[in-house]
């Protein structure tokens, strides 16, 4: 491969949300910034081979696209009534005159704004999960239909969705306002964080993990750690992810068969990953304005400083499981936290919170509680129990992964019952 091709393709990958971000800016068009974009990238394809890497590789492209916009509004002066609005806005935002695509220019960094617009409340998780994947990520919508197994023309219509609701409810471009930037900016991390959990524990498919999405998600993480760089949930999410993420190999075997997180080789963990979360952790911990994420990562973080699971700190998880309930009390954090309390107080204790849980009934179509559950009546030897409720789980397991693994459980406990109930009734 040309060197042109590998710079321009390095510079897609890490300006590709800077620069649309800027001519979403300027032309309040997403679908006019994607077009400018995508035929200033044809010209320096053309371009770099002929005349060399220009020395500011996205500088010259985020230049060149800027007049593939104006070009683009002014074609649409004789279409759309709006085109007069738009250039208007172009030219009193920008300088007529731009600078030689191949010299060095610095442009304001827009993505903060874009990344509040596309997680705006007024859109739905799932659209912007796609805008975001879209438009920051520069992921195409035939990539994010298979990330999240939907047909194209399903992700193709749920991204005209919301750009045409960003456009008719006349979404703000901005980063909100104090009043409301904590709220906001809690649904920006969610979308962040639901992007790296579908990839690292794919809801359905037949493989666990989809590197893509978890390799995205980060980088996400990192241009939000990046643009606020005193957030200390910011800092929080991004140790969370790569801590999790450095367990990604060792959490299948070679034949593609899940291994839980107490069974995993941790030799095959990215200590690479492990020492940078740890890092960010600290950091994170040091602001001492502690929220979900950073304790999550502080939890991933225990788990990450020893060499066997049998060295685990359980009651601190405990500890820091219930910092997380009081932060945020949901159904999910209290499963988590019951079974932290019964590999520190006992099966029996995390049985009985368990129960309780059962009993509330909001985890009742969550296969993962019904794993949980079954793994601890078979640790006690209550074997039929358990295999009810790893039937349970097999019902709602949707990943082809998962569900292998809870068939083995569900036929060793069923094995392991009929042979006490045959000893049982021999009268030998």
């Amino acid at each position: 491969m040309p060197p042109q091709t590998d710079t321009l393709e390095q510079v897609f990958r890490e300006e590709y949300g800077r620069i649309i971000a800027t001519l979403i800016r300027i032309s309040g068009s997403f679908d006019l910034a994607e077009e400018s974009l995508q035929e200033a990238l044809v010209s320096a394809a053309a371009t770099w081979n002929l005349e060399g890497i220009p020395r500011n590789p996205g500088a010259w492209l985020t230049t060149v696209a800027h007049r593939k916009l104006l070009d683009a509004i002014r074609r649409e002066r004789t279409k759309e009534r709006y085109a007069n609005e738009l250039e208007y806005e172009a030219q009193r935002r920008q300088p007529d005159n731009f600078p030689p695509p191949d010299e060095t220019v610095n442009y304001p960094d827009d993505r903060l704004r874009l990344i509040f617009t596309c997680c705006h409340p007024a859109l739905s998780a799932d659209a912007q999960v796609a805008l975001t994947l879209r438009t920051l990520g520069g992921l195409s919508t035939p990539e994010i239909a298979r990330a999240f197994l939907i047909p194209e023309t399903t992700l193709a219509q749920r991204l005209v969705r919301a750009k045409n609701k960003i456009r008719l409810a006349r979404i703000p471009y901005e980063v909100p306002g104090v009043e409301v930037l904590a709220e906001r900016l809690a649904s920006v991390q969610a979308v962040v964080y639901l992007i790296f959990s579908e990839g690292y524990a794919a809801t359905a498919g037949d493989s666990l993990i989809r590197k893509d999405l978890c390799a995205e998600s980060i980088r996400l993480a990192r241009v939000l750690c990046e643009l606020m760089p005193n957030e200390p949930e910011n800092i929080g999410l991004l140790a969370l992810l790569l801590l999790q993420d450095s367990r990604r190999e060792a959490r299948t075997d070679e034949n593609g068969e899940l291994v839980t997180l107490e069974e995993q080789d941790r030799s095959r963990w990215d200590r690479k990953e492990i020492e940078e979360g740890l890092a960010l952790v600290e950091r994170a911990l040091r602001m001492r304005r502690p929220a979900a994420y950073q304790m999550q990562a502080a939890i991933a973080a225990l788990h990450s400083e020893v060499t066997s699971a049998a060295e685990t700190d359980w009651r601190q998880i405990v500890l820091l499981y219930r910092e997380l309930l009081r932060l945020n009390p949901s159904p999910v954090i209290a499963l988590n936290h019951a079974a932290a309390v019964a590999m520190s107080e006992g099966v029996e204790r995390g049985l009985v919170l368990m129960e309780q849980l059962g009993k509330a009934g909001m985890l009742n179509n969550y296969y993962l509680f019904h794993a949980a559950y079954a793994d601890l009546l078979r640790r006690l030897g209550r074997l039929s129990e358990a295999s009810a409720a790893y039937q349970r789980a097999l019902e709602l397991a949707t990943n082809r992964v998962e569900q292998q693994y809870v068939r083995r459980r569900l036929d060793e406990c069923e094995l392991s019952d009929g042979r006490a109930r045959a000893g049982a009734s021999d009268p030998s």
